[in-house]
């Protein structure tokens, strides 16, 4: 009888054993994901802080020829040069989530390149962040214009120069700027800021030359 008891008693603590080293592999486990999403979330983001402070250190020449010469953008000053998806709804996040992980959006309903009016092109870092992150990248790096920088945009081989007028950071619900109905060449980009968030939004305004 006394045996048994004790059987049970050893049985009952590799048990327990058992149970607190698998409690402790999920916890490590949650801790090593709660880790890693956020650098997921922010390394194209360092990435491209690390690459934009050695070229400007460096004074390297950023190449201008256009990666997709039927719609891009290049910024010079950042290292630009992404493919821009035409045509993209700014509200419907399951389409723009979509175009954002090929490349940079062109708003649905706003001007093209050498057309009169607003064209707006964005990026957003919510939703599919891991694979929209590699060109929100890219964009998070406007905080780096300033009043005069050159932007280009290439749209059916014919290129477009445009300079900055104005820096700008609103609220995430302010939509003025994609319903901007002017008369001139404008263009307008749109990134979430902070980088990483969706506090804010960060915008560039430019006019063409």
């Amino acid at each position: 009888m006394a045996l048994s008891k004790k059987k049970r008693n050893r049985k009952s603590k590799k048990e327990n054993k058992f149970f607190r080293h698998r409690f402790l592999l999920i916890g490590l486990g949650l801790i090593f994901l709660a880790l890693l999403i956020p650098i997921l979330i922010f390394f194209p983001v360092v990435k491209a802080e690390i690459s934009y402070y050695f070229r400007q250190k460096d004074q390297v020449t950023v190449e201008t020829q256009p990666i997709d010469p039927d719609f891009s953008i290049i910024i010079p000053k950042i290292n630009a040069n992404a493919k821009i998806i035409k045509d993209v709804d700014p509200f419907n996040s399951q389409i723009y989530q979509l175009a954002l992980s090929r490349g940079v959006a062109h708003a649905k309903g706003t001007a093209l390149p050498g057309q009169n009016g607003n064209t707006f092109i964005f990026a957003h870092s919510a939703g599919n962040w891991y694979h929209a992150n590699q060109f929100n990248a890219i964009f998070y790096l406007i905080n780096k214009l300033k009043i005069g920088d050159e932007i280009i945009l290439y749209h059916q081989s014919q290129k477009y120069i445009y300079s900055v007028q104005g820096i700008k950071i609103i609220s995430s619900d302010e939509i003025s700027y994609l319903n901007n109905q002017t008369k001139e060449k404008q263009l307008t980009l749109m990134t979430c800021w902070p980088p990483g968030t969706t506090l804010k939004r960060y915008i560039v305004i430019a006019k063409q030359l």
